[in-house]
């Protein structure tokens, strides 16, 4: 078929990268543009600008997609259909109305649960022991659109943000794949949403990813988990942020929510409101991170502070 992707980070190339395999036609790849990283704030390209280029596909990167300059571009390639796999920008209805099958898109989450910017960490924040992809004939709601193929994943019990991004993003690619088969064959069904059944994922930043030890250990290690590694869960030692990457489940005595129970090389043990958590993979702003065993080798951690606390 002959499409235009619309996608910007690591995860959407999994599904560009399928799609070029497969042996579509993919007339341009449209993406954010360039963002200013790192300490010298050099301009450094999204991931799928950088496999695009590499594969020769033109790169558009408007800096909104509802101007009449985006739609003349977009249109004059008289693509079948666009595929949008976490492009970042809603999409206009006369985009969405512009290629003869519509706008496609590749979404982390089992529809209508976790529509939104971060489906992938919620679906772990929140307790679920099972996630997927969809593929969603998008309209000019969030994520409401019909629902076109699924395929099902586990979320382990370690598993992080960082890893079931890899996992979806690669069966992603697959269910994507098998859209665009059946809907060349003409054997593509849609099935509406259940409005009642949605949730919301919202987009992740230090607010969303601030530890409450006055929830459960369970929710605590959950946050920790899905925030691992962006943003990374964090909380206060003694006014200074601490970022925790990895935490385990630890049976010990009961003090308030926050305090830190006991220090050793295996961790910092720190009371929640329902049980305790050995914190295992830390970082303080200005350092690297690190396992605490090594942390400890050349700073302390004291046992009875409580952390959270701004003074």
């Amino acid at each position: 078929m002959k499409l235009i992707f619309m996608g910007t980070p690591d995860f959407a190339v999994e599904s560009l990268r399928a799609l070029v395999l497969a042996g579509h036609e993919v007339v341009l790849a449209v993406t954010q543009p360039d963002k200013p990283k790192g300490r010298g704030h050099k301009l450094s390209p999204p991931p799928v600008k950088e496999y695009a280029q590499a594969c020769g596909i033109p790169v558009y990167q408007p800096t909104s997609v509802k101007t009449d300059e985006a739609y003349d571009e977009l249109s004059s390639y008289g693509a079948d259909a666009f595929i949008v796999a976490a492009y970042g920008k809603i999409l206009p209805e006369r985009i969405l109305n512009l290629p003869k099958y519509g706008c496609i898109n590749v979404h982390a989450s089992l529809l209508p649960k976790y529509r939104g910017a971060a489906p992938i960490q919620w679906s772990i924040a929140m307790g679920e022991t099972v996630t997927g992809v969809t593929t969603m004939q998008m309209d000019v709601g969030l994520d409401t659109g019909d629902m076109l193929k699924k395929a099902t994943v586990e979320i382990t019990e370690n598993e992080t943000g960082e890893t079931l991004h890899d996992k979806l993003a690669t069966i992603g690619a697959e269910v994507l794949l098998d859209t665009l088969r059946a809907l060349e064959n003409g054997t593509l069904t849609k099935e509406k949403q259940d409005d009642s059944l949605s949730c919301y994922a919202p987009m992740l930043s230090k607010e969303t990813s601030k530890i409450d030890f006055n929830k459960s250990a369970k929710e605590v290690r959950n946050l920790i988990r899905a925030m691992n590694p962006y943003p990374a869960a964090h909380t206060l030692y003694e006014g200074n942020r601490m970022r925790v990457f990895s935490a385990a489940f630890y049976d010990s005595g009961i003090g308030k929510p926050g305090e830190i129970l006991s220090v050793s090389s295996d961790g910092i043990c720190v009371s929640c409101a329902d049980g305790a958590l050995l914190l295992t993979e830390i970082q303080f702003d200005g350092k690297k991170r690190m396992p605490v065993s090594e942390y400890l080798k050349g700073n302390k951690i004291e046992c009875g502070v409580v952390l959270g606390k701004t003074e």
